[in-house]
């Protein structure tokens, strides 16, 4: 069987792979929800969904830094990376030690497209659908509840210090324009480092909780600068997480849409 994978590396498999080693975080969730649990053998420390996890697979490091003596002694029938995730080093060393698929995730529809090669790859296609069509159906829905909203012009940051915000050609900045926000740094490529007191008029700051761990106290810090913005902290898992995560994610929007009302 020959697969193709999101950046067009090409996958030779004998058999529908049972011994998955996962190293991205929404990438793991999305497989138990598949229904293939069973045969996860390798995680990250940050695959924390669902939270057993980690108590019961072989945890091969962090998604940036991996033990790939772990992951050869576990013999991986496939091992699924994704281009932001893991570096371009850890997915050619992981190809050395079996088969690798690579994600490369910019919209929902990308996010479609991974579900359907799952289905393929593990032959879970009814799994697949099912996700799918609960997506399409959540997506559908909150583009109505959505239509007639005010845009609001915002900045997703993602770290401090230094200060660094989501900008263009990311899966946040998709959401953030799915959820009528105008980012402000929509013209700046990928994850750029900005200087937070030339920031222009916002109509809100918006802290994610991953991957640095924004918290009360940084509100705080931020309304010196910002008396009249609204800033509020927000979960990264439904902004950046693309598996089926992403059937939480609308709710979510809707929560936070009337918090901004």
């Amino acid at each position: 069987m020959i697969f193709i994978d999101q950046i067009n590396n090409v996958l030779q498999l004998e058999n529908t792979p049972k011994r998955i080693v996962s190293l991205v975080p929404s990438q793991t969730e999305l497989l138990v929800d598949l229904g293939l649990e069973e045969d996860i053998i390798g995680i990250t420390k940050f695959c924390i969904h669902p939270s057993k996890l980690r108590k019961e697979k072989v945890i091969v490091g962090g998604t940036k830094n991996i033990d790939f003596n772990k992951i050869k002694a576990l013999k991986p029938d496939i091992i699924l990376c994704n281009k932001e995730e893991n570096t371009k080093d850890i997915v050619e060393n992981c190809k050395l030690i079996a088969p690798t698929h690579v994600s490369e995730i910019y919209t929902i529809d990308d996010t479609f497209e991974l579900m359907n090669l799952y289905g393929e790859i593990f032959k879970c296609k009814s799994e697949s659908k099912k996700i799918i069509e609960s997506l399409i159906e959540k997506v559908t829905d909150f583009k109505q509840f959505i239509k007639d909203k005010q845009s609001r012009r915002v900045a997703y940051f993602i770290w401090k210090n230094p200060w660094m915000v989501a900008g263009n050609n990311t899966f946040i900045n998709h959401l953030l324009k799915l959820n009528n926000f105008v980012n402000v740094y929509s013209n700046k490529e990928r994850y750029p480092e900005v200087d937070i007191l030339k920031l222009k008029k916002l109509d809100a700051i918006l802290l994610s909780s991953e991957p640095f761990p924004f918290k009360e106290n940084h509100i705080k810090e931020l309304e010196v600068n910002f008396p009249k913005t609204k800033i509020l902290l927000v979960d990264g898992e439904m902004f950046s997480w693309y598996g089926s995560r992403l059937l939480k994610s609308f709710d979510y929007f809707k929560k936070l849409q009337k918090l901004l009302a």
